[in-house]
C-alpha cells in the first residue's frame, strides 16, 4: 500500500540479519551435553507473561536432555508466579535487580547491582546462557555472572565481549524456535514446541464459579482482551466493541478481560458495545485467568501475553497484530490460532508509540477480525434459536 513511507526510527527489513533460522547450526562447542556441566543459569530478563511462556519449550528440552542438571532461571522477582508454573523444569528463580541498559524495569543503585553480581559470581555456575534476545547489554549481564562458559545471541556488528560462545541472532525466527535453536547449538535437542501452563483443580473450580455467577455458561464463550503494555499494540476500543457485538450475534457469550490497570480500556469497550458483554476485568489472579481462558471457545486479543496463554491452554484465538511481529509470536493456524493484520508498509515496527497516524490499527476493521473468527474451529455449536 504505502511501502515507501518514511517512518522515524524504523529500519527497513533488508537492514536486519540475513541469518536463516532454518539453516544448519554452525559448528561449535556443545557444553550443555557435557556431563561435567552440573549447573546452568538461564538469563531471561523479561517481565512479560508471553516472554516467559515462550521460553517453556527450551526449559523442557533442557530438563529432558539433562535431568541431572541444576537449572537456575535469572529473571525479575515479580515473574515468580509465572516461573512457578514451570517448576518441573526450573529448580530456582534468581531475582535480578535490574540494569541501566535493559529497559524492562528501572535499575537500582549501582552498589546494589554490584553486590548482586558479587554474590552470583561466588556461586560459580558452570554455564550461563543469555536468552533475552538481541540486546547487547544482556550479553554483558550474562558474561558478568562469572560462569565458566557463557553463551548467547550476537547481532551483526556487535562485539562478542566476554561470551565464550555465541550464535548469530535469527531475527526472522519465531520466539519459541529462537530459544530452541540456541539450546540445540549448545547441545540440547528440542523436545517439542508446545507451550505449557498447568492449572490446579482449585483454579478450575474457581473459574467455573465466576462463569456461573456472571451468566457465562450454557453456550460458547468468547473472551475479548483489549489491553496491552504498549500504546502501539492497542487496537481502538470502539473496534473491540464492534467485535464483541459481532461475537454476540454469532451466538457467543462474551466476556471482556483485563488486569486492574486496564480498567479504562475495558470500560470503554463495554460502553461502546450494544450487546452488554460481561466485565471480568481484575476478577481473577493469573491462574484464575488461565482457567477462564481454558473454558473459553475463542479469544480475541491484542498482541499481548494472554495470547501465549491461549496457545498454552489450547484455546482458539485471533490476535490483532499492529506494531508487533506476528512471525515472531503467532500461534500455529493448524492449532486454531489466527493473526489479523494489514500491511501498511511500516509494520511491524516494534516501536512503543506510533510516530505517524497509527494506520496499522485504524485500517484493520472489525469485519476483518470477525472474518478470522469465522475461520476458527468451533469447540461448541451456538445454541439453536
Amino acid at each position: 500500500m504505502t511501502a515507501d513511507l518514511p517512518v522515524p526510527g524504523v529500519r527497513p527489513a533488508g537492514a536486519r540479519s540475513a541469518v536463516d533460522p532454518a539453516a544448519p547450526l554452525p559448528p561449535g562447542r556443545r557444553p550443555l551435553a557435557d556431563p561435567a556441566v552440573r549447573t546452568v543459569a538461564l538469563v531471561r530478563l523479561r517481565t512479560g507473561l508471553g516472554d516467559l511462556l515462550a521460553s517453556v519449550p527450551a526449559l523442557r528440552a533442557l530438563r529432558t536432555a539433562r535431568p541431572d542438571l541444576a537449572v537456575t532461571l535469572v529473571t525479575y522477582g515479580e515473574m515468580a508466579p509465572v516461573v512457578a508454573r514451570s517448576a518441573a523444569y526450573v529448580d530456582e528463580l534468581l531475582a535480578f535487580p535490574g540494569h541501566p541498559d535493559i529497559p524492562e524495569r528501572p535499575a537500582p543503585a549501582a552498589a546494589e547491582v554490584d553486590r548482586w553480581f558479587d554474590q552470583v559470581r561466588a556461586r560459580r555456575f558452570d554455564v550461563a546462557v543469555q536468552m533475552y534476545g538481541a540486546l547487547p547489554a544482556a550479553n554483558e549481564v550474562t558474561a558478568a555472572l562469572g560462569a565458566r562458559i557463557t553463551a548467547g545471541f550476537l547481532t551483526p556488528g556487535a562485539a562478542a565481549g566476554d561470551l565464550t560462545t555465541h550464535l548469530p541472532y535469527p531475527f526472522r525466527a519465531h520466539e519459541v524456535d529462537r530459544h530452541l535453536r540456541l539450546l540445540e547449538f549448545l547441545g540440547v535437542p528440542p523436545a517439542g514446541r508446545h507451550l505449557e501452563f498447568p492449572l490446579t483443580a482449585g483454579e478450575v473450580a474457581a473459574a467455573r464459579t465466576v462463569l456461573t455467577e456472571t451468566g457465562l455458561t450454557g453456550g460458547p464463550l468468547a473472551v475479548v482482551h483489549p489491553g496491552a503494555t504498549a500504546q502501539s499494540r492497542l487496537w481502538p476500543t470502539g473496534y473491540f466493541a464492534a467485535v464483541a457485538d459481532g461475537l454476540a450475534e454469532r451466538g457467543f457469550r462474551v466476556a471482556i478481560t483485563g488486569v486492574p490497570s486496564e480498567r479504562p480500556l475495558v470500560d470503554a469497550v463495554r460502553a461502546a458495545a450494544r450487546s452488554a458483554p460481561v466485565d471480568l476485568c481484575g476478577c481473577t489472579d493469573l491462574g484464575g485467568a488461565g482457567a477462564v481462558l481454558a473454558a473459553a471457545d475463542v479469544l480475541v486479543s491484542n498482541d499481548t501475553g494472554v495470547v501465549q496463554l491461549a496457545v498454552a491452554l489450547g484455546t482458539p484465538s485471533v490476535t490483532v497484530y499492529l506494531a508487533g511481529d506476528a512471525a515472531r509470536w503467532r500461534g500455529a493456524e493448524a492449532d486454531g490460532h489466527r493473526a489479523a493484520m494489514v500491511d501498511v508498509g511500516c509494520n511491524p515496527c516494534g516501536l512503543q508509540r506510533c510516530p505517524i497516524d497509527f494506520r496499522c490499527a485504524h485500517w484493520l476493521t472489525p469485519a476483518q477480525v470477525l472474518a478470522e473468527v469465522d475461520l476458527l474451529p468451533r469447540r461448541r455449536p451456538a445454541p439453536a434459536g
